[in-house]
């Protein structure tokens, strides 16, 4: 069975060409095989490689970047993904996607399950759940996995950006008042894997996909603020750095963030299995 990563330069992208091996032979293309913005390119990869199951964890990821190229970002989060989901169907594939957290508007305290009103905040945000609504629209057998707060120890995240400040210098100052969960790269490649091992199990069977696809909230157990994940990777690190909470009034961005956007995985544990808590992972990762 042939399954056609994209992105797999990516963070995530590079935890699941490692964590798909076994299920399939893995066809990983990265940006310069398939450009997400070249929507005739994507469609030739995909007939090209005539994929059994598509995996996309690639995506326009640049939140503030995104308000000023709000077509950009459309065209390779919502565009890209219903061109994938379109050549699914003629293909009889299925396609496995992720989402964000910034679909939601974050004006809630309590933690947002699959089922709540939608209502991104920015033009990221926007173009992740317009990819959402393109690819339930296609009738393509899915999964699509919301997650949050992504990083790991490759790319361009926050806990590689918080390691490197803090070494540079004696005082960093950090959003208290934005709430949500830091989701490491590997959690999310190895919970696909666990629950796509299950599809194979069933043959990758149109029953399979009807009982158990859809959209399921992917993150890291429990909760916490930028600032404290920032006091959790600085004592892991073992660096001395002083450590000031501030507002988000006082840290302007071009893009509105959710003060709120911790998601509820319930559904995806009744369902599959474990997800570890943010502290347990951060540590495995720094290890």
């Amino acid at each position: 069975m042939k399954i056609l990563l994209t992105g797999c330069s990516g963070q995530v992208g590079y935890e699941l060409e490692r964590s798909l091996q076994g299920l399939g032979e893995v066809v990983a293309v990265d940006r310069a095989r398939m450009d997400l913005s070249d929507l005739d390119q994507v469609r030739d990869v995909i007939r090209d490689v005539q994929p059994r199951l598509i995996v996309n964890p690639a995506a326009y990821t640049a939140v503030d970047k995104a308000e000023s190229e709000p077509e950009l970002a459309h065209r390779i989060n919502a565009q890209a993904p219903g061109v994938m989901a379109e050549e699914a169907v003629r293909l009889g594939a299925a396609l496995v996607h992720y989402s964000t957290d910034y679909v939601f508007p974050g004006d809630d305290p309590g933690a947002r399950v699959e089922t709540d009103a939608t209502g991104p905040l920015n033009v990221y945000g926007a173009s992740k759940l317009a990819g959402e609504q393109a690819i339930v629209a296609s009738g393509v057998p899915h999964l699509i996995f919301r997650t949050s707060w992504v990083y790991g120890m490759r790319g361009k995240n926050f806990l590689l950006t918080m390691l490197r400040l803090a070494k540079e210098r004696d005082e960093l100052r950090i959003v208290a008042d934005q709430h949500g969960a830091p989701t490491w790269s590997r959690t999310i490649a190895d919970t696909t894997a666990t629950i796509l091992a299950q599809a194979r199990a069933h043959g990758f069977s149109p029953d399979w996909w009807r009982e158990q696809g859809g959209i399921y909230h992917l993150s890291s157990q429990g909760q916490t603020t930028w600032f404290e994940f920032t006091q959790a990777i600085v004592e892991q690190a073992g660096i001395d750095c002083r450590l000031l909470p501030i507002t988000s009034a006082e840290y302007p961005t071009p893009a509105r963030r959710p003060q709120y956007s911790v998601l509820s995985s319930q559904r995806l544990l009744e369902r599959f299995g474990h997800v570890p808590h943010w502290r347990e992972a951060l540590r495995l990762c720094m290890q």
